[in-house]
C-alpha cells in the first residue's frame, strides 16, 4: 500500500519571498502552457496541417492526456515524498526534454509519442505549486496565490500565438522546439538555486504521519472533485487546443492573423485568474465563511464559462465573435480553478494537497483524452458534408453541456470544504 507521509501543519510567517516563489511557479506554468500548446499552432497550416488531418490532430491530443492521466495518479505522491525543490525541477527537466525531441518527429505516430512524454512531465506542476503556495501562504491568501501561479497559463495561451507566428515563420517549426527548450532549461537553474522551504515548515517535517492513499480515495471528497473535473477541465482544452484550427477552418485566417488574434481570448482568461481569487478573498472579508465563499465563486465563474459556449452557435458571425466567446468562457474557466486549486488545501491534511490535486486530475487526464478524440471525429465525420462552421458549433454546444454536467456535481454530489473526519484521526496521531 502506497502512504503520504504528512507534516503537522505549522503556523506560516508571512514573508516577502513568498512573492518570489509564486512567481517561480507562476513562470514555470507559462512555460508549461508554451510547450504545450505551440505544437497546436504550428500544426494549425502549413507542413504540419498537411502531415496531420483533424482525426490524427485529435488522437494525438488524447495521447497527451492519456499520459497526463497517468502522471496524475503519481506525480502527486511523488511530489510529496521528493519536496517542492527537487519535485517541480524533475518535472521541469522532464517536460522540457520532452518539448525538445518534438523538434525531431517527423510523422504523426512519432507526435503521438512526444505528445505522450510531455504530458507525463507536465502533469506535475499543478501539484508541485500547489505544495508551493501551501507552503509559503496562509489559508486566506491561498486562492489569491493559486490564481497568481495559475494566470500563467492564460499568459501561456497569450503569448503562444504571436510567439510561434514569429518563431515558426523566420526560423521553422523545428527550430522553434529547440527555442522554446531552452527557455526551460534557464527556469530550471534559476529555480534550483532560488527556491527553499520555509523554517517552520522544516520543523514540522520532523513530526510525521501517515495518511494512506485508500483513506484518501475513500473520501467523497476526492471521488466527486475527480468526477467534477473529468467534465470541466475539458472545456479548456477545447479552447486552448482548437482556436488555431477554429480560426483557420471557419474564419480562414492565416498564421500571421492567428499569432495576434487568438491572444484576445486569453488575454480575458488571464484576467479571470485573479479576479476569482480577489472575488472570493473579498467576500470572505466581508463575513463569508470560507467554505460557503468558494463555492460561491465557483458557481459564478463556472456559469460564465457555461453560458457563452452555449451561446455560441447563434452569436458568433465574425472572428471578433468568436474571440469574444471564447474570450468568455476561458475567464470563467481560469476564475474557477483560481478558487478549485485550493480545495484539497481546504478538505485534506496540508502535505496530502498535491497528492490530492494529483488524484483529481486523473480526471483531467481521463476527460482529456475522450473529448479531444470525440471532437477530431466530429470534425472529420461532419465537416465534409455540413461544412466546418455546423461542426464547430455541435462542439460548443457539447462542451457547454459537458461543462454543466460537472458544476451540477461539484455543487451536490462533493460535500463541503471543510475538513474530512475520516481523515481526523491522522492529524490527532501526529499531534499526540
Amino acid at each position: 500500500m502506497v502512504e503520504n507521509q504528512i507534516p503537522v501543519s505549522p503556523a506560516i510567517k508571512l514573508s516577502g519571498m513568498r512573492w518570489v516563489m509564486v512567481g517561480m511557479a507562476f513562470l514555470a506554468t507559462v512555460l508549461n502552457y508554451v510547450h504545450r500548446l505551440s505544437f497546436n499552432y504550428l500544426s494549425a497550416e502549413g507542413e504540419l496541417r498537411k502531415l496531420i488531418p483533424d482525426d490524427a490532430f485529435g488522437y494525438i491530443g488524447t495521447a497527451f492526456f492519456a499520459a497526463y492521466m497517468i502522471s496524475n495518479a503519481f506525480s502527486g505522491f511523488v511530489i510529496d515524498r521528493l519536496g517542492t525543490r527537487v519535485g517541480y525541477s524533475l518535472c521541469m527537466a522532464f517536460w522540457t526534454t520532452a518539448g525538445l525531441i518534438h523538434a525531431f518527429a517527423a510523422t504523426p505516430l512519432q507526435f503521438g509519442i512526444c505528445r505522450f512524454m510531455l504530458g507525463i512531465g507536465e502533469a506535475g506542476n499543478w501539484p508541485a505549486a500547489i505544495r508551493l503556495t501551501t507552503e509559503w501562504f496562509p489559508p486566506h491568501e491561498r486562492s489569491t496565490a493559486s490564481g497568481i501561479f495559475n494566470s500563467g497559463s492564460a499568459l501561456g495561451a497569450v503569448v503562444v500565438p504571436p510567439l510561434v507566428a514569429l518563431l515558426g515563420v523566420n526560423y521553422g517549426w523545428q527550430a522553434t522546439f529547440v527555442i522554446l527548450a531552452l527557455c526551460g532549461y534557464l527556469w530550471l537553474a534559476a529555480f534550483w538555486f532560488i527556491y527553499y522551504t520555509p523554517k517552520e515548515n522544516r520543523e514540522a517535517e520532523k513530526v510525521t504521519f501517515k495518511v494512506p492513499v485508500t483513506a484518501l480515495l475513500k473520501t467523497r471528497f476526492v471521488r466527486m472533485f475527480t468526477l467534477s473535473k473529468t467534465f470541466m477541465d475539458p472545456v479548456w482544452y477545447f479552447v486552448t487546443f482548437w482556436i488555431g484550427r477554429y480560426l483557420v477552418d471557419v474564419h480562414h485566417l492565416e498564421m500571421k492573423q492567428i499569432g495576434w488574434l487568438a491572444m484576445i481570448p486569453f488575454i480575458i482568461a488571464d484576467v479571470g485568474n485573479i479576479a476569482g481569487g480577489y472575488f472570493t478573498q473579498y467576500i470572505i472579508k466581508r463575513g463569508m465563511p470560507i467554505p460557503r465563499a468558494r463555492k460561491v465563486a465557483v458557481t459564478i465563474a463556472s456559469l460564465i464559462m457555461i453560458l457563452p459556449l452555449l451561446a455560441g452557435p447563434f452569436v458568433i458571425t465574425t472572428p471578433i465573435s468568436a474571440l469574444i466567446v471564447f474570450g468568455l468562457a476561458g475567464f470563467g474557466y481560469t476564475a474557477y480553478t483560481a478558487n478549485t486549486l485550493t480545495f484539497p488545501a481546504d478538505v485534506v491534511p496540508k502535505n496530502s494537497a498535491a497528492s490530492v490535486w494529483g488524484m483529481a486530475c486523473v480526471g483531467t487526464g481521463l476527460g482529456g483524452a475522450v473529448f479531444q478524440s470525440i471532437s477530431g471525429i466530429v470534425l472529420k465525420n461532419n465537416a465534409a458534408e455540413m461544412g466546418y462552421h455546423y461542426a464547430y458549433n455541435i462542439l460548443f454546444l457539447g462542451f457547454g453541456l459537458v461543462a454543466l454536467v460537472g458544476l451540477l456535481i461539484m455543487l451536490f454530489f462533493m460535500g463541503p470544504l471543510t475538513p474530512d473526519k475520516s481523515l481526523l484521526r491522522y492529524t490527532e496521531g501526529a499531534r499526540s
